[in-house]
Protein backbone atom coordinates (compact mmCIF):
# COMPACT_ATOMS: atom_id res chain seq x y z
CA UNK A 1 0.00 0.00 0.00
CA UNK A 2 1.27 3.44 -0.56
CA UNK A 3 2.11 6.10 1.79
CA UNK A 4 -0.67 8.49 0.81
CA UNK A 5 -3.32 5.24 1.16
CA UNK A 6 -1.34 4.35 4.40
CA UNK A 7 -2.12 7.81 6.16
CA UNK A 8 -5.67 7.67 4.62
CA UNK A 9 -6.43 4.67 5.95
CA UNK A 10 -5.36 5.65 9.32
CA UNK A 11 -7.29 8.87 9.54
CA UNK A 12 -9.95 7.45 8.65
CA UNK A 13 -9.72 4.87 11.30
CA UNK A 14 -8.24 7.17 14.34
CA UNK A 15 -11.96 9.77 13.23
CA UNK A 16 -14.31 6.50 13.17
CA UNK A 17 -12.86 5.53 16.95
CA UNK A 18 -13.33 9.21 18.13
CA UNK A 19 -16.33 9.61 16.90
CA UNK A 20 -17.46 6.19 18.17
CA UNK A 21 -15.50 6.96 21.51
CA UNK A 22 -17.58 10.54 21.57
CA UNK A 23 -20.72 9.00 20.92
CA UNK A 24 -20.78 6.66 23.85
CA UNK A 25 -19.59 10.04 26.45
CA UNK A 26 -22.44 11.59 24.69
CA UNK A 27 -25.23 9.20 25.63
CA UNK A 28 -24.12 8.76 29.49
CA UNK A 29 -25.56 12.03 30.09
CA UNK A 30 -29.35 13.16 29.61
CA UNK A 31 -29.84 15.59 26.99
CA UNK A 32 -33.70 15.16 26.52
CA UNK A 33 -34.69 17.76 29.42
CA UNK A 34 -37.18 15.10 30.52
CA UNK A 35 -36.29 13.07 33.95
CA UNK A 36 -34.99 9.93 34.03
CA UNK A 37 -37.75 7.40 34.29
CA UNK A 38 -40.38 9.74 33.12
CA UNK A 39 -42.66 9.82 29.83
CA UNK A 40 -40.81 11.06 26.40
CA UNK A 41 -44.34 11.46 25.24
CA UNK A 42 -44.25 8.73 22.98
CA UNK A 43 -46.69 5.91 22.72
CA UNK A 44 -47.14 2.87 19.91
CA UNK A 45 -49.42 -0.17 20.16
CA UNK A 46 -49.81 0.53 24.12
CA UNK A 47 -45.84 1.10 24.42
CA UNK A 48 -45.21 3.78 26.31
CA UNK A 49 -41.11 5.44 25.57
CA UNK A 50 -39.75 6.33 29.04
CA UNK A 51 -36.70 8.38 29.47
CA UNK A 52 -34.47 5.20 30.75
CA UNK A 53 -30.42 5.47 30.38
CA UNK A 54 -28.65 2.28 28.88
CA UNK A 55 -28.04 -0.64 31.06
CA UNK A 56 -24.78 -0.20 32.52
CA UNK A 57 -23.94 -3.53 31.09
CA UNK A 58 -24.53 -2.77 27.98
CA UNK A 59 -22.42 0.53 28.67
CA UNK A 60 -20.13 -1.08 29.72
CA UNK A 61 -19.44 -3.92 26.97
CA UNK A 62 -19.51 -0.61 24.80
CA UNK A 63 -16.49 0.48 26.28
CA UNK A 64 -15.07 -2.91 26.40
CA UNK A 65 -14.87 -3.16 22.89
CA UNK A 66 -13.84 0.06 22.29
CA UNK A 67 -10.88 -0.41 24.44
CA UNK A 68 -10.02 -3.59 22.68
CA UNK A 69 -10.23 -1.81 19.36
CA UNK A 70 -7.70 0.73 20.15
CA UNK A 71 -5.74 -2.25 21.54
CA UNK A 72 -5.63 -5.01 18.59
CA UNK A 73 -5.00 -1.43 16.23
CA UNK A 74 -1.89 -0.71 18.36
CA UNK A 75 -0.50 -4.12 18.64
CA UNK A 76 -1.33 -5.56 15.18
CA UNK A 77 -1.77 -4.78 11.78
CA UNK A 78 -4.21 -2.99 10.42
CA UNK A 79 -3.76 0.17 10.58
CA UNK A 80 -2.43 0.73 6.77
CA UNK A 81 1.18 0.12 7.25
CA UNK A 82 1.57 -0.11 10.38
CA UNK A 83 2.91 -3.33 11.96
CA UNK A 84 1.89 -3.09 15.27
CA UNK A 85 3.89 -2.66 18.66
CA UNK A 86 3.86 -6.45 18.65
CA UNK A 87 5.84 -7.33 15.35
CA UNK A 88 3.11 -9.84 14.75
CA UNK A 89 2.75 -11.73 11.64
CA UNK A 90 0.58 -14.67 10.34
CA UNK A 91 3.96 -15.92 8.02
CA UNK A 92 6.69 -15.03 6.20
CA UNK A 93 5.16 -13.21 3.25
CA UNK A 94 6.86 -13.38 -0.08
CA UNK A 95 9.14 -16.79 0.41
CA UNK A 96 9.75 -18.94 -2.35
CA UNK A 97 12.25 -21.89 -1.47
CA UNK A 98 13.24 -23.46 1.43
CA UNK A 99 16.39 -20.95 1.87
CA UNK A 100 14.17 -17.87 2.11
CA UNK A 101 11.87 -19.77 4.58
CA UNK A 102 14.77 -20.58 7.02
CA UNK A 103 16.41 -16.83 6.29
CA UNK A 104 12.60 -15.41 6.92
CA UNK A 105 12.45 -17.43 10.28
CA UNK A 106 15.87 -16.56 11.48
CA UNK A 107 15.63 -12.45 10.35
CA UNK A 108 12.38 -12.75 12.67
CA UNK A 109 13.90 -14.07 15.51
CA UNK A 110 16.76 -11.18 15.40
CA UNK A 111 14.11 -8.81 14.77
CA UNK A 112 11.90 -9.69 17.98
CA UNK A 113 9.18 -10.20 15.37
CA UNK A 114 6.31 -12.46 16.40
CA UNK A 115 5.58 -15.31 13.45
CA UNK A 116 2.46 -16.96 14.23
CA UNK A 117 3.64 -19.66 11.50
CA UNK A 118 6.65 -20.14 12.59
CA UNK A 119 5.44 -20.52 16.38
CA UNK A 120 2.80 -22.93 15.46
CA UNK A 121 5.58 -24.90 14.47
CA UNK A 122 7.31 -24.60 17.23
CA UNK A 123 4.79 -25.53 19.32
CA UNK A 124 3.75 -28.36 16.49
CA UNK A 125 7.72 -29.97 17.02
CA UNK A 126 7.37 -29.74 20.76
CA UNK A 127 4.10 -31.77 21.38
CA UNK A 128 4.40 -34.46 18.02
CA UNK A 129 8.37 -34.40 18.06
CA UNK A 130 8.82 -37.24 20.60
CA UNK A 131 6.26 -39.58 19.02
CA UNK A 132 7.83 -39.29 15.56
CA UNK A 133 11.20 -39.82 17.27
CA UNK A 134 10.17 -42.94 18.74
CA UNK A 135 8.80 -44.19 15.72
CA UNK A 136 12.13 -43.33 14.09
CA UNK A 137 13.88 -45.85 16.04
CA UNK A 138 11.70 -48.84 14.94
CA UNK A 139 13.06 -49.90 11.75
CA UNK A 140 10.87 -49.09 8.77
CA UNK A 141 9.72 -53.03 7.80
CA UNK A 142 7.91 -52.87 11.20
CA UNK A 143 6.62 -49.58 11.40
CA UNK A 144 4.91 -51.05 7.73
CA UNK A 145 2.90 -53.57 10.00
CA UNK A 146 2.40 -50.81 12.50
CA UNK A 147 -1.56 -49.35 12.77
CA UNK A 148 -0.98 -46.64 14.62
CA UNK A 149 2.15 -46.19 12.42
CA UNK A 150 0.72 -46.49 9.20
CA UNK A 151 -2.24 -44.08 10.00
CA UNK A 152 0.22 -41.02 10.64
CA UNK A 153 1.84 -42.01 7.41
CA UNK A 154 -1.29 -41.77 5.65
CA UNK A 155 -2.19 -38.27 6.74
CA UNK A 156 1.62 -37.26 5.66
CA UNK A 157 0.96 -38.92 2.57
CA UNK A 158 -2.27 -37.03 1.97
CA UNK A 159 -0.85 -33.78 3.00
CA UNK A 160 2.46 -33.89 1.03
CA UNK A 161 2.63 -36.71 -1.85
CA UNK A 162 -1.22 -36.69 -2.93
CA UNK A 163 -1.56 -33.76 -5.05
CA UNK A 164 0.98 -35.62 -7.77
CA UNK A 165 0.95 -39.27 -6.34
CA UNK A 166 -2.48 -39.02 -5.93
CA UNK A 167 -5.24 -40.13 -2.83
CA UNK A 168 -5.22 -43.54 -3.77
CA UNK A 169 -0.99 -43.62 -4.69
CA UNK A 170 -1.83 -44.90 -7.80
CA UNK A 171 0.14 -41.64 -9.84
CA UNK A 172 -1.49 -40.79 -13.20
CA UNK A 173 0.29 -39.43 -16.26
CA UNK A 174 4.12 -38.28 -15.55
CA UNK A 175 3.60 -39.59 -11.77
CA UNK A 176 4.25 -43.07 -10.68
CA UNK A 177 2.19 -45.89 -9.18
CA UNK A 178 3.28 -46.32 -5.54
CA UNK A 179 0.93 -49.12 -5.35
CA UNK A 180 2.83 -51.76 -7.73
CA UNK A 181 5.73 -53.63 -7.46
CA UNK A 182 7.40 -51.34 -10.47
CA UNK A 183 10.32 -49.45 -8.91
CA UNK A 184 12.76 -46.49 -11.10
CA UNK A 185 15.05 -46.21 -8.17
CA UNK A 186 14.52 -49.44 -6.31
CA UNK A 187 11.53 -50.33 -3.72
CA UNK A 188 13.36 -51.54 -0.57
CA UNK A 189 12.88 -49.63 2.59
CA UNK A 190 16.73 -47.84 1.80
CA UNK A 191 16.09 -46.78 -1.80
CA UNK A 192 12.22 -45.39 -1.09
CA UNK A 193 13.89 -43.37 2.30
CA UNK A 194 16.60 -42.29 -0.22
CA UNK A 195 13.90 -40.89 -2.71
CA UNK A 196 12.16 -39.09 -0.01
CA UNK A 197 15.23 -37.18 1.26
CA UNK A 198 16.67 -36.90 -1.57
CA UNK A 199 14.45 -36.33 -4.00
CA UNK A 200 15.09 -37.32 -8.15
CA UNK A 201 15.60 -35.81 -11.11
CA UNK A 202 15.15 -37.75 -14.61
CA UNK A 203 17.40 -36.89 -17.15
CA UNK A 204 15.31 -38.68 -20.16
CA UNK A 205 17.04 -36.48 -23.23
CA UNK A 206 15.46 -35.96 -26.68
CA UNK A 207 17.15 -37.95 -29.37
CA UNK A 208 15.13 -36.26 -32.34
CA UNK A 209 18.37 -34.54 -33.40
CA UNK A 210 20.56 -37.61 -33.29
CA UNK A 211 17.70 -40.12 -34.54
CA UNK A 212 15.85 -38.36 -37.45
CA UNK A 213 12.46 -38.80 -38.15
CA UNK A 214 12.63 -42.20 -39.17
CA UNK A 215 15.17 -43.22 -36.38
CA UNK A 216 12.68 -42.24 -34.02
CA UNK A 217 9.81 -44.58 -35.58
CA UNK A 218 12.24 -46.89 -35.77
CA UNK A 219 13.27 -47.02 -31.99
CA UNK A 220 9.57 -46.39 -30.98
CA UNK A 221 8.86 -49.65 -32.81
CA UNK A 222 11.30 -51.73 -31.31
CA UNK A 223 10.37 -50.27 -27.71
CA UNK A 224 7.06 -51.21 -27.83
CA UNK A 225 8.09 -54.55 -28.99
CA UNK A 226 10.19 -55.02 -26.05
CA UNK A 227 6.64 -55.16 -24.08
CA UNK A 228 4.99 -57.66 -26.75
CA UNK A 229 3.31 -54.92 -28.80
CA UNK A 230 2.54 -55.70 -32.44
CA UNK A 231 4.57 -53.35 -34.42
CA UNK A 232 6.47 -53.36 -37.77
CA UNK A 233 8.63 -56.24 -37.98
CA UNK A 234 11.23 -53.84 -40.00
CA UNK A 235 11.31 -51.03 -38.47
CA UNK A 236 11.81 -52.54 -34.84
CA UNK A 237 14.58 -54.55 -36.19
CA UNK A 238 16.35 -51.32 -37.07
CA UNK A 239 15.42 -49.78 -34.18
CA UNK A 240 16.71 -52.55 -32.19
CA UNK A 241 20.03 -51.64 -33.65
CA UNK A 242 20.44 -48.18 -32.81
CA UNK A 243 19.14 -49.24 -29.23
CA UNK A 244 22.81 -48.87 -28.04
CA UNK A 245 22.44 -45.14 -27.38
CA UNK A 246 19.67 -46.59 -25.00
CA UNK A 247 21.34 -49.46 -23.38
CA UNK A 248 23.79 -47.18 -20.66
CA UNK A 249 20.26 -46.17 -18.82
CA UNK A 250 17.89 -49.29 -19.66
CA UNK A 251 20.22 -52.05 -20.04
CA UNK A 252 20.66 -54.06 -23.47
CA UNK A 253 17.66 -56.01 -22.26
CA UNK A 254 15.64 -52.95 -21.78
CA UNK A 255 14.65 -53.56 -18.23
CA UNK A 256 15.80 -50.34 -16.94
CA UNK A 257 17.82 -49.35 -14.01
CA UNK A 258 16.48 -51.72 -11.23
CA UNK A 259 17.33 -55.01 -13.40
CA UNK A 260 20.35 -53.32 -14.22
CA UNK A 261 21.86 -51.65 -11.08
CA UNK A 262 22.47 -48.42 -12.43
CA UNK A 263 21.09 -45.10 -10.61
CA UNK A 264 19.74 -43.34 -13.66
CA UNK A 265 16.39 -44.47 -12.49
CA UNK A 266 15.57 -45.52 -16.83
CA UNK A 267 11.74 -47.62 -16.56
CA UNK A 268 11.99 -50.92 -17.16
CA UNK A 269 10.68 -51.32 -20.98
CA UNK A 270 9.88 -55.05 -21.21
CA UNK A 271 6.65 -54.73 -18.67
CA UNK A 272 3.99 -52.73 -20.44
CA UNK A 273 3.50 -50.30 -18.03
CA UNK A 274 4.43 -46.67 -18.69
CA UNK A 275 4.53 -43.40 -16.65
CA UNK A 276 3.93 -41.01 -19.84
CA UNK A 277 1.50 -43.37 -21.59
CA UNK A 278 2.42 -46.22 -24.20
CA UNK A 279 0.79 -45.45 -27.69
CA UNK A 280 3.20 -45.53 -29.97
CA UNK A 281 2.25 -41.63 -30.38
CA UNK A 282 3.33 -40.65 -26.31
CA UNK A 283 6.57 -43.26 -26.63
CA UNK A 284 7.58 -40.55 -29.67
CA UNK A 285 6.95 -38.26 -27.82
CA UNK A 286 8.65 -39.43 -25.30
CA UNK A 287 12.02 -40.01 -27.45
CA UNK A 288 11.58 -36.47 -29.40
CA UNK A 289 11.40 -34.29 -26.34
CA UNK A 290 12.32 -36.58 -23.39
CA UNK A 291 11.58 -36.07 -19.93
CA UNK A 292 12.17 -34.40 -17.15
CA UNK A 293 10.16 -35.23 -14.45
CA UNK A 294 11.59 -34.04 -10.63
CA UNK A 295 10.84 -35.75 -7.18
CA UNK A 296 11.55 -33.04 -4.52
CA UNK A 297 13.39 -33.65 -1.61
CA UNK A 298 11.64 -33.64 1.76
CA UNK A 299 14.81 -33.96 3.87
CA UNK A 300 14.41 -30.47 4.80
CA UNK A 301 10.53 -30.41 4.35
CA UNK A 302 9.53 -32.96 7.09
CA UNK A 303 12.78 -33.94 8.29
CA UNK A 304 14.19 -37.44 8.55
CA UNK A 305 11.87 -38.68 11.37
CA UNK A 306 8.97 -37.85 9.57
CA UNK A 307 10.54 -39.27 6.58
CA UNK A 308 10.85 -42.48 8.52
CA UNK A 309 7.63 -42.61 8.92
CA UNK A 310 6.23 -41.65 5.28
CA UNK A 311 8.75 -44.62 3.72
CA UNK A 312 6.97 -46.91 5.78
CA UNK A 313 3.61 -45.98 4.43
CA UNK A 314 4.81 -45.92 1.11
CA UNK A 315 6.87 -49.30 1.59
CA UNK A 316 3.21 -50.91 2.96
CA UNK A 317 1.30 -49.72 -0.67
CA UNK A 318 3.31 -52.39 -2.67
CA UNK A 319 3.50 -54.89 -0.25
CA UNK A 320 1.79 -58.44 -0.76
CA UNK A 321 0.91 -57.07 -4.58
Amino acid sequence: MTSFWSIWVIVLTVACLALIFGLLLWNLKNYTGVKEGESCGHEFDGIEELNNPLPKWWTYLFFATFVWSVYYLAMYPGLGNFQGFLKWTSSNQGVTSMEESKKAIEEAKANGEWVQLDQEYVAADERFGPIFQAFAKQDIETLATNEEALEIGQRLYAQNCSQCHGSDARGGMGFPNLTDNDWLYGGNPDQIKATLLHGRVAAMPGWESALGEQGIKEMTAYVLSLSGRKVNAKDAQAGQAKFAMCAACHGMDGKGSVANNNPFGAPNLTDNIWLYGGSQRAVEETLINGRAGVMPAWKDILGEDKVHLLTAYVYSLSQNK
